[in-house]
């Protein structure tokens, strides 16, 4: 920082014009009028500059000002303006500054020869390209002083300088170096500051893995597998658990078909070995393997402070004796699966495979063989005990849900007499072939033609037969010529078809019997059935259609007695009004027989919306019924009136209670039994009364109560006459 005293006096301004009369100075610019103000002032008089404080070149190098000259009476500029700038000399009031003065890095203890250890940079806020701001770094001191570190300037910068390693670390001796370094410029007095390197080290692998014995012994039972076997340890001087100490094990020899493996255990860095493929005691009773040992890192080795390139010295090895024990083995299939290919439907008896099968400890005559029931679940082979042999007991049908992909598949086993028991597997697999057992069907058997909109209906079949044996199909109708006059098939043959009417139907139930066959000939015979309607909507037939109905004579009789007593009720009525006959006043007595009261009868669900086609088809539930057409001769003889209705409704589900009006209702009773005969139509047959009425004042205590009602009736209309 450039320091100048209080009040110190820069220069002193003239002016010519002073001669001529009296002037004053003024002053004004950077240090003035502007910021920063009140460093500089002028004495008005003499033209003395003077500065107040002290200025930093650092912050401000030049300051512009600007002087003036003035009349001093009348104010008015006397010259013109002199500007000039006041520059700020540099001095050596700043030291080198390091951009970072405290550095931390981590190296490995075999970082190589001339690695860069740290970078350093400085700069001096001085006037640059001067002795001031000029600069040079030097090695202060190094903790410990070896392996020896040196400092180097980068060529294109005089400000960046790079600590280098000369020889190698070595981690045993020292783990941490501190180095110092320092900047100092070429000023006067020269000025200067230091910054601190520290350099940590980390393990490397210096030391190589050693087993802790000498030789390995251990056992494993005769084809055993997937089983440790042994543990080996092994000691290494580097840091635990780092790349630098942690084991690496290899089987360098005996273990040429791969009987065995070893790892590493993370947390004890022990060798564990393993068997992993069974060895046989009859061919190999002790088996020597050759393991070697190392580390994850590879070796490392410093020598008189230099790293020796290309270390690379062989692994440590030891010998593992690996004795087999002798155990009972188990039978063996001369292959663990077998195919077999049967046609389905076979006859029971049938032989499908004989198995062979060795023992190297026992006596095949002594084995027994046995069949995992769990793959049988159709119950459809029998094993024999002693031989083995596989025969069908029951016909094996390739259509059955226990067979999958036309295969069924078997387990069976064999268990020799020796200690322990040994076990051998097989697999059998059987193949069925397909046969022509089974017709061809209908996937459904009842459709809706829409007799408004089109003239045929899809007819869909399938076989659950393979081909050739299954579809296409042959399409035939059965019965009748008049059948084959309303119905056709198009086309004849193929998976599917259509079902087409020839002429225009009448609306009703049609049952179509129709042949199916396959390519061989296998025939099915099924009934289509086909609902024809006009629909609303897609194969939704328009309204709810009624239902066909056959009275018994009990039926008709019923309706002709109410036709019969409507027509009396009207004569009578005639008589009252007409007065040509004179009825006895029976008095209204309504306790002569019982509750002699007059009741409707219910309607059965509320009346028919039968039309008269010959047909009905009607939906219950959602279901649909099939009812039986009209018959010509539904009503029988009635010339006497005892004929009877009958009523005969198919199909009909049992479930109705969501369609009340479509059950038969039972008739209200008129009282208790009366003692009077029923006016029954045959009372009246075959009589001729002519005019004479008075048979009427004896038809009982039934009709009195209707006469009586009758003669009120006209008494009431007499007064009002």
């Amino acid at each position: 920082m450039t320091k100048i005293a209080i009040l110190l006096c820069l220069l002193a301004m003239y002016n010519d014009k002073d001669t001529e009369r009296k002037i004053k100075f003024l002053i004004k610019g950077e240090g003035v009028t502007k910021e920063p103000f009140g460093l500089f002032s002028m004495d008005i008089n003499t033209g003395h500059v003077f500065i107040h404080r002290a200025v930093d070149r650092e912050l401000k190098q030049v300051y512009h000002l600007d002087f003036d000259v003035l009349d001093w009476i009348t104010g008015e500029v006397a010259d013109k303006t002199l500007s000039f700038n006041v520059e700020i000399h540099d001095k050596n009031d700043n030291p080198p500054i390091f951009t970072v003065s405290t550095v931390h890095e981590v190296f490995p203890e075999n970082a190589l020869d001339g690695t860069v250890l740290a970078t350093l940079q400085a700069h001096d806020n001085d006037l640059e390209n001067t002795p001031n701001s000029q600069f040079n770094m030097t090695l202060a001191s190094q903790e410990p002083a070896l392996p020896k570190i040196v400092l180097q300037t980068l060529t294109s910068s005089t400000t960046l300088y790079q600590l280098s390693l000369m020889g190698c670390f070595y981690y045993d001796k020292a783990k941490q170096y501190k180095v110092l370094v320092i900047a100092k410029d070429q000023g006067t007095p020269s000025l200067s500051s230091t910054a601190t390197v520290n350099l940590d080290i980390g393990d490397s692998n210096t030391y190589p893995p050693i087993f802790t014995a000498a030789k390995y012994n251990t056992e494993v039972m005769e084809m055993e597998f997937n089983k440790e076997i042994l543990r080996m340890g092994v000691t290494d001087k580097d840091t635990p658990n780092t790349p630098a100490s942690r084991a690496v094990f290899t089987i360098l020899k005996g273990n040429e078909e791969g009987n065995y493996k070893i790892e590493t255990d993370p947390k004890t860095n022990e060798g564990v070995l393993y068997v992993i493929k069974g060895k046989d005691f009859e061919k190999t009773e002790i088996t020597e393997l050759e393991i070697s040992v190392k580390n994850e890192e590879k070796l490392f080795k410093c020598v008189d402070g230099r790293p020796v390139t290309n270390f690379n010295p062989p692994p440590n090895t030891v010998k593992v004796e690996v004795r087999v024990i002798d155990v009972n083995d188990p039978p063996v299939f001369k292959k663990d699966l077998e195919r077999i290919y049967r046609p389905e439907n076979t006859s029971p008896g049938d032989l499908l495979f004989t198995p062979e099968v060795k023992d190297e400890d026992s006596d095949v005559a002594n084995m027994r063989f046995e069949l995992d029931t769990e793959t049988d679940p159709a119950k459809w082979v029998n094993v024999d005990p002693k031989s083995g042999k596989i025969t069908t007991v029951k016909k094996m049908d390739r259509e059955s849900s226990h067979v999958i992909n036309d295969t069924y598949t078997v387990v069976i086993y064999t268990i020799d007499d020796g200690e322990p028991q040994g076990t051998g597997t097989c697999t059998v697999v059987i193949y069925l072939g397909d046969m022509n057992d089974n017709a061809p069907y209908l996937l459904t058997k009842t459709a809706v033609l829409c007799g408004n909109t089109v003239d045929r209906v899809n007819v869909e079949t399938a076989d659950i037969d393979k081909p050739p044996f299954a579809g296409p199909f042959s399409f035939s109708l059965m019965g009748e010529k008049e059948l084959k006059d309303l119905w056709k098939f198009d086309p004849t043959t193929g998976h599917s078809t259509s079902l087409i009417r020839l002429k225009r139907l009448p609306h009703g139930n049609y049952s179509i019997p129709l042949t199916i066959q396959d390519q061989q000939g296998l025939a099915a015979e099924e009934v289509f059935k086909v609902v024809v309607c006009d629909c609303e909507g897609e194969n939704v037939c328009r309204g709810r259609q009624g239902w066909s109905s056959r009275l018994d004579s009990a039926g008709i009789g019923l309706i002709f007695t109410g036709i019969l007593l409507f027509a009396l009720l009207l004569l009578l009525s005639l008589r009252c009004k007409n007065g040509s006959k004179t009825f006895q006043h029976i008095p209204l007595n309504l306790q002569d027989e019982g509750n002699q009261t007059l009741i409707k009868y219910n309607e059965e669900g509320g009346g028919t919306v039968n039309k008269p086609e010959p047909f009905t088809a009607g939906n219950a539930g959602g279901r649909k019924i099939a009812l039986e057409p009209y018959s010509s001769n539904r009503f029988s003889d009635m010339s006497n009136g005892g004929g009877v209705m009958s009523m005969r409704l198919l199909g009909l589900p049992e479930d109705l209670s969501d369609y009340p009006e479509d059950l038969p209702c039972q008739y209200e009773c008129e009282g208790k039994e009366s003692d009077c005969e029923s006016l029954a139509i045959s009372q009246f047959t075959d009589c001729d009364f002519g005019d004479n009425l008075d048979f009427l004042q004896d038809l009982g205590p039934k009709f009195n109560t209707l006469s009586g009602i009758c003669q009120q009736s006209m008494t009431r209309k007499n007064a009002r006459l």
